[in-house]
């Protein structure tokens, strides 16, 4: 599955396009390395996602096409989440 399609569904992000933006713009990883919009992700994989100020940097532990809001919270888990200070 695409990871803004993912963050989408797993209602990290409201909508795709912020998705792609954040990979536009160099603010998204997949396994340690810069990711598109359409990179493919899978179970396991390590997402960072660069907020402004702040980092989150989840594990994917489930993919579906579609997720209530009660099974979104269980397709990932936050592995860290931190503020980032970008003037350093």
């Amino acid at each position: 599955m695409r990871i803004d399609k993912f963050l989408k569904v797993a209602r990290i992000l409201k909508r795709r396009t912020v998705g792609k933006e954040l990979a536009i713009n160099d603010r998204l990883y997949v396994n340690g390395r810069l990711a598109k919009a359409a990179t493919d992700v899978k179970i396991g994989d390590i997402v960072v996602i660069v907020f402004g100020h702040r980092e989150i940097t989840i594990r994917i532990l489930d993919i579906r096409e579609s997720a209530s809001k009660e099974q979104a919270s269980s397709l990932y888990e936050v592995i860290e989440e931190k503020k980032t200070d970008l003037y350093n």
